[in-house]
């Protein structure tokens, strides 16, 4: 058995979970135990998948459930943090006032912390990803929607209400006439730099532009076949169309990390998730238009990184901050 402390990290999603053992230096001790999530079953249910993902990491690593010091449990949605309870959540219908972190802690009689996603996987490229050099960090993670985490000197800033660091849902265009967003409001980050809408604004370009672009070639296709990859694939291959959406999206994301700089002045600013695979070029946008718009002082010194964990940032993170709660730090 690998020394030092051993931490299970559980990471569960709408559609599946994850769970593995992560020692002291932040490395997972096997490939990570992945299951379906079947919220349709209900909430027990669910509890009982957790606390078997949770077991069969501590197996697939080799080791017995008193290996194990802290477990850390990471869930999106509606929460409230400080009770450790999944209140509401829109991808994990139809379970409310799920009691996470209290029943595994009862299951399992080890120390259990519960935290945001994406809290979650900021603090896991915060400890041992692309920020683990910073002593403080913004993450931005882009997928179906924008979500996000702040660390500030080995702290996950989480807010009273258990929702700081929604990042998506910063507004960077006038309320009363900017996009409409999945939480109802208009104007949202996410509604501009989301995965998802990165393709409804390809579409919307699409019908308007006069010009020869690839884009048409998926002008009936549906969002499983027009993606934000082949946006990005297009663009990268000289596409103009294309390229005028990446370019934009690279701005409305610059808007976003400037003003969370001038709220919280971070060391870092990373981005995270499937738009980080178009790589280097990619970056260099995001960071061309965040000197172009940043406050200048603190903007001359901002690194601008793309992740390095990929999906397993979750699990990390959730094994790290139970490793910092038991430090405490959490």
């Amino acid at each position: 058995m690998a020394g030092g402390q051993q931490y299970v990290g559980l990471d569960v999603g709408g559609t599946t979970m994850k769970a593995a053992v992560v020692g002291d230096d932040g490395s997972p001790r096997s490939k990570p135990v992945v299951m379906d999530t079947n919220p349709e079953r209900g909430q027990d249910a669910g509890l009982e998948t957790m606390c078997e993902a949770i077991r069969r990491a501590v197996a697939a690593a080799g080791l017995t459930l008193p290996d194990v010091t802290a477990i850390g449990v990471a869930t999106p949605g509606l929460m409230d943090i400080k009770a450790g309870l999944i209140l509401d959540p829109p991808n994990l219908k139809p379970w409310k006032n799920v009691p996470v972190r209290d029943h595994i802690q009862g299951v399992f009689r080890i120390p259990t912390i519960y935290q945001n996603d994406a809290n979650a996987a900021a603090y896991g490229e915060f400890w041992v990803g692309s920020g683990q050099e910073a002593r403080s960090m913004v993450l931005f993670t882009l997928g179906t929607g924008v979500g996000g985490g702040i660390i500030i000197d080995d702290v996950i800033l989480s807010g009273e209400h258990s929702h700081g660091g929604e990042l998506g849902h910063m507004r960077i265009e006038m309320p009363d006439r900017g996009r409409l967003c999945g939480c109802g409001a208009r104007g949202c980050l996410e509604a501009y730099a989301s995965a998802t809408n990165v393709v409804r604004r390809a579409r919307e370009d699409m019908a308007a532009y006069r010009g020869a672009t690839k884009l048409r070639d998926y002008y009936t296709a549906n969002d499983d076949v027009l993606t934000a990859k082949v946006v990005f694939d297009l663009a990268h291959a000289g596409d103009e169309l294309a390229t005028q959406v990446v370019d934009d999206t690279a701005f409305y994301l610059a808007l976003g990390a400037t003003a969370l700089t001038a709220v919280v002045d971070p060391e870092m600013v990373v981005f995270g998730g499937g738009m980080v695979a178009a790589g280097e070029w990619f970056r260099a946008k995001i960071d061309a238009q965040v000197r172009r718009f940043g406050l200048p002082f603190p903007t001359k010194s901002l690194k601008v990184a793309f992740a390095s964990l990929g999906s397993d940032a979750g699990f990390i993170g959730a094994a790290g901050w139970a490793r910092a709660a038991t430090r405490g730090k959490a």
